[in-house]
């Protein structure tokens, strides 16, 4: 993963709704989740969300799929994994990390 490209997914999630959305599409898994249902839980208007995730979409960290005539959004998790990834290379200089770390944890 390059670096500008790591830059640009953590700039779109230090913005708390975009953060928000993400951790939506995250809980939600494969499923993913539509515009309609994301705004309702979130209790944003339907143009701001979209605003939010045309961003993320942008970041690589969501992607978008058409159902007939409603879009699902889901969670990119093989961005995230690369992104992760990338922040933990080389992580405790080549020793075994700390069982609590994020890497090590089960979903």
């Amino acid at each position: 993963m390059e670096e500008n490209e790591v830059i640009r997914s953590l700039a779109a999630l230090a913005h708390s709704l975009r953060l928000q959305v993400f951790r939506l599409l995250v809980v939600a898994g494969p499923t993913g989740m539509t515009p309609g249902v994301l705004a309702e839980q979130l209790d944003v208007p339907g143009a701001t969300l979209s605003f939010h995730l045309k961003e993320l979409m942008n970041a690589h960290l969501v992607t978008q799929e058409r159902d007939g005539r409603s879009l699902i959004y889901r969670a990119a998790y093989g961005h995230m994994d690369a992104l992760l990834g990338f922040l933990m290379a080389n992580c405790c200089q080549g020793t075994a990390c700390l069982e609590t770390t994020a890497s090590a944890r089960k979903c």
